[in-house]
């Protein structure tokens, strides 16, 4: 098994290395490389101190990166050493020490050590990083961490790989250009071939929230993992939230400079107002042609614009559709005229009413009336979403309405963005019932969104048990969006489900504690046993993409299924 294993490593490894000595001509990244924040300059200072330790005391080092409390091993940073085979020379778990871990994944799936291995054996450049997910030390809620190795040779001839990590959920610059730089690499070997690698979510090219693109001269999209959708399909005239020709702007960058970064302004799910967001692009030499190779990221203090006045909150737009479905149920279809008329109470910006029959047939758009007539049921959105399945069962559940989540362009624009929409069941003065909704895009996520889901897989829970964990675990399904989704705990702690986190499950969480010491899952369960439901603002932890602590609010309910009792929860981060 090792070594098929190592022969995966092999083959990991080199879809990183290959050409890279002719390309890394240049290539600051590494020891030469500028980073934004001291943790980050701390971290590499002290393995490029550790190797040098290796390379001038040999195995004799080791004693001393094993010292608690010392330079080399202090809380969660400290020293480890591994062979080039993946065996664990030195590391604070006992667990590991001595052992080949080259099998060693992360809650993804992603291999670390083979990933770790890779990045310090590059041709010409014997240090790099490597992103991966892990619970911190004496912990079990995985964070992003960023891990530094070098490549070092000891005096008697034996190489090792000496690293250190930080627990990290912000991209350096400096992480991105490697990534886009050796993507680049990627691409000028293996033209086309090299596409599939930036797809793989276990490999080097996808880390926390960035990913790398391909795109050709006439702004055609060749890769991109994050909306797949849009392969194949022509994006240069896609514009920012502010109105800037973002993918012309990248071009240029890219033809007339070879490299170099392009910043646009872009919403954060769950977030309606647009932060700075940051591409770093190369141009790459693709058999007789070039492509342009990137990779975007919200960075760490990245600006945000103003909030735009006028935008609907989820309480009004309830309101709205409440008031439409009233409407409706006196007039019927005589209220779409007035319903279609812009400018109106009903039809303002992008906000309009849809009405479907029960079947998800459209019968009426205000926006687009050649939608009409049309059997919607089976659609779905670029992350496979079945936002029809959801309208029709969010319409058809006890209260006969609630929230849908999904990507959809804005019209005018083909680039998907996340869109709430609230459906609610309506009878019709000829006594058929009719679903009418409304959405609004990058809605600000709110409470109601969450008591909304929580509520409706509690009557899930309550009506299935634990045949209904499974669609909670559904990431295309309505109990997962944006970064929200549902976990369920029994009233002794364990996690039982968690679509973020399933390294969590079956574990017990009740002593787990925040970042201010608060017994988060503790108080949950005292809460929801105590008043049947609950709203808990207690809860700090680190929001993806950053790592200053955030508030985050959670609404938690108990169910009662089969004689068996369940909390049911989800929650968001405050603004």
């Amino acid at each position: 098994m090792k070594k098929i294993l190592f022969a995966i490593f092999l083959i990991f490894s080199f879809s990183i290395v290959v050409n890279q000595a002719a390309f890394c001509k240049g290539n600051e990244a590494g020891a030469g490389q500028t980073y934004e924040h001291k943790e980050t300059l701390d971290i590499v200072a002290l393995v490029d101190d550790a190797a040098e330790l290796v390379s001038t005391k040999g195995e004799a080092a080791f004693s001393d990166f094993r010292v608690s409390g010392g330079k080399w091993r202090q809380g969660d940073k400290y020293i480890f050493v591994l062979d080039t085979r993946g065996n664990m020379i030195v590391h604070p778990d006992p667990a590991m020490e001595g052992k080949n871990v080259l099998d060693l994944k992360d809650v993804n799936g992603k291999p670390i050590i083979g990933g770790l291995i890779a990045a310090a054996m590059l041709p010409g450049k014997p240090e790099g990083w490597y992103h991966y997910e892990w619970p911190v030390p004496g912990g079990i809620l995985p964070r992003w961490k960023s891990t530094y190795v070098r490549l070092v040779t000891a005096p008697n001839g034996k190489s090792y790989i000496v690293g250190s990590g930080i627990y990290n959920d912000r991209m350096e610059r400096a992480f991105v250009v490697d990534m886009v730089r050796d993507a680049a690499a990627q691409v000028e070997k293996n033209g086309e071939a090299a596409f599939s690698l930036f797809h793989d979510r276990t490999g080097p090219f996808i880390a926390k929230d960035a990913y790398v693109f391909v795109i050709d001269p006439s702004g055609v999209d060749l890769v991109n993992p994050g909306f797949p959708n849009l392969e194949g399909r022509n994006i240069l005239d896609v514009k920012d939230t502010r109105g800037k020709m973002l993918i012309r702007e990248m071009l240029r960058v890219a033809e007339t400079s070879g490299s170099g970064w392009v910043d646009y302004m872009w919403p954060k799910p769950g977030e309606s107002v647009s932060t700075q967001k940051s591409a770093y692009v190369s141009k790459a030499k693709m058999g007789d042609k070039w492509v342009l190779v990137g990779s975007g990221v919200y960075l760490a203090d990245a600006p945000k614009a103003a909030q735009a006045g006028g935008k609907m909150t989820a309480s009004e737009l309830t309101t709205l559709v409440r008031e439409g479905a009233a409407v409706l149920e006196k007039q019927g279809e005589k209220a779409y005229p007035e319903f279609r008329r812009k400018g109106s109470e009903w039809f303002r910006d992008d906000t309009y009413f849809f009405v479907w029959t029960m079947d998800g047939t459209r019968v009426f758009h205000a926006a687009d009336p050649a939608l009409e007539g049309r059997n919607a049921g089976g659609v779905k959105d670029v992350l496979g979403r079945p936002y029809g399945k959801m309208f029709l069962e969010a319409a058809s559940g006890p209260t006969g309405e609630g929230w849908v989540h999904y990507m959809y362009p804005e019209p005018g624009d083909i680039f998907p963005t996340w869109k709430s929409t609230f459906v609610k069941r309506v009878t019709f003065p000829s006594g058929k019932e009719y679903i009418i909704g409304s959405g609004i895009y990058n809605m600000q996520m709110d409470k109601a969104f969450i008591e909304d889901v929580v509520n409706r897989a509690a009557a899930l829970v309550a009506d299935q048990g634990k045949e209904a964990f499974s669609q909670l675990r559904d990431k295309t399904g309505p109990f997962v969006f944006m970064d929200t989704y549902v976990f369920v705990d029994t009233p002794d702690g364990t996690e039982l489900v968690n679509p973020a986190q399933p390294s969590l499950e079956g574990k017990n969480l009740v002593d787990l504690r925040d970042l201010k010491g608060n017994a988060v899952v503790r108080d949950e369960i005292a809460a929801a046993m105590k008043d049947g439901s609950a709203w808990l603002d207690l809860y700090w932890w680190y929001k993806p993409g950053q790592n200053t602590p955030a508030r985050k609010l959670t609404f938690v309910r108990k169910v009662q299924s089969g004689g068996e009792t369940y909390i049911v929860g989800s929650g968001f981060y405050a603004e």
